[in-house]
């Protein structure tokens, strides 16, 4: 009995009503864009076949998704703004689906670029989605629950990691041969859910999330003047947070994104609907598990400790992973991903602390650092064409950094 009431006044509004419903909602977004980031890893290596394409130009999948996040990230929070956030996430939903039909013609240009442009289509109404989706879970129940509710989003968010992969395997991998409409098949499914989603976000009932008042901008006015804080690009530790997360996100699109071609190179005997499956449940399943062990592990050791020690984690296993010493190396692939789990909120987190005013104004450039997943998979592609282990020099560089950061460079100086 004690236990349901807990479930019911995780979600009870302020007027004693349910918010769950409503939460259902919000949580389906972490899982639609979950799918959505899990079938970029599938796309990488179909394009490298379909469009005869070198592994760097198949780089350009990864490229066009969050490039979006550099470029569209602010006009989003402003139009929330303006408008609300219910309307952000009904339009996020519209460009999503509109970006996923966009595969249907694409398919019959018998060119990769306009796949590339429905794939920018569909980041964009991510792009909304996301900045929607975190604040409302947080406000859709008790204030003192808000943290919990965003885990429990927020693992939705890993199974649409896991999920993505193995849709993208079944359908597109699995398909007949000359199955043109094969590369489609995903993105007319998502694009379908997402419009019964955006229906049903008509409907319900969300509150309102309210955005500083006047008073507390006077209130922040003045405690700047008080403390005389320094310009928000001379706090050193804020800066090299920013260059940390475009580190981890260089890292984390890479690895992702070439995945598929290392296992395969290493083990000639893998198919390629294998090495989804091995991506979803080998690597995709143990970052889910290290997301949710970790605010477990938080509450036991100081972040940047935690930070330092699975960044370096991950450098010894990428130094396995570029050795190719068979099985042991893809196991070190595979080991990769939980200690990446916990890096992006501790390194966001970090990067926050102590920066009283410009608190949100240095959220958003921490935000917009996703844009870092862009470039890496072009230059990894470039560097491993001929063996793929050579690429992961790219992830090796970026873990170092971060290393680096865990340990010095989280320090807030006072100066």
């Amino acid at each position: 009995m004690e236990n349901t009431k807990k479930k019911i006044t995780l979600f009870t509004s302020p007027t004693g009503s349910s918010y769950l419903i409503p939460f259902i909602l919000v949580s389906s977004l972490f899982l639609m864009w979950g799918i959505a980031h899990g079938l970029l890893d599938v796309l990488n290596k179909h394009f490298q076949e379909a469009f005869t394409m070198t592994k760097a130009q198949s780089g350009f999948v990864q490229f066009s998704t969050y490039i979006a996040y550099g470029l569209i990230s602010v006009p989003a929070g402003m139009f929330m703004r303006k408008y609300g956030y219910k309307k952000g996430i009904i339009l996020g939903l519209l460009i999503y689906a509109v970006g996923s039909f966009s595969f249907l013609p694409a398919a019959y240009l018998h060119s990769a670029n306009p796949f590339f442009i429905a794939l920018f289509v569909v980041a964009c109404g991510l792009c909304f989605l996301e900045t929607a989706a975190n604040p409302y879970s947080t406000v859709l129940g008790p204030k003192e629950s808000g943290a919990q509710r965003l885990n429990l989003s927020q693992s939705l968010n890993g199974l649409g990691w896991i999920l993505g992969p193995l849709i993208g395997g079944y359908l597109i991998f699995g398909a007949e041969e000359g199955d043109t409409l094969a590369l489609t098949k995903p993105y007319i499914l998502l694009g379908i859910c997402t419009l019964v989603i955006a229906v049903l976000f008509v409907f319900v009932k969300l509150p309102n999330i309210q955005e500083s008042n006047d008073e507390e901008v006077q209130n922040v006015q003045a405690v700047v003047v008080e403390e005389k804080q320094k310009p928000l690009f001379k706090h050193k530790h804020f800066v090299l947070a920013v260059l940390a997360l475009i580190a981890y996100m260089m890292a984390q699109s890479g690895i992702f994104g070439f995945f598929i071609n290392y296992v395969m190179e290493q083990d000639s005997s893998i198919t390629k609907i294998e090495a989804t499956r091995l991506l979803s449940f080998g690597g995709m399943l143990l970052f889910m598990i290290g997301r949710l062990s970790g605010s477990f592990i938080m509450s036991k050791f100081k972040p940047h400790h935690i930070l330092s020690f699975y960044a370096l984690m991950c450098t010894i296993m990428m130094v396995l992973v570029i050795l190719t010493l068979g099985k042991i190396s893809l196991y070190a692939l595979y080991v990769t991903f939980f200690f990446m789990s916990i890096m992006f909120p501790t390194i966001y987190a970090l990067g926050l602390v102590k920066m009283g005013a410009y608190t949100k104004r240095a959220a958003s450039f921490l935000t917009m650092a996703v844009a870092g997943g862009a470039f890496s998979p072009i230059i990894m592609g470039a560097l491993g064409e001929e063996n793929m282990a050579i690429g992961f020099f790219i992830p090796l560089a970026c873990f170092l950094f971060i290393l680096y950061f865990g340990l010095r460079g989280y320090k807030v100086c006072t100066d």
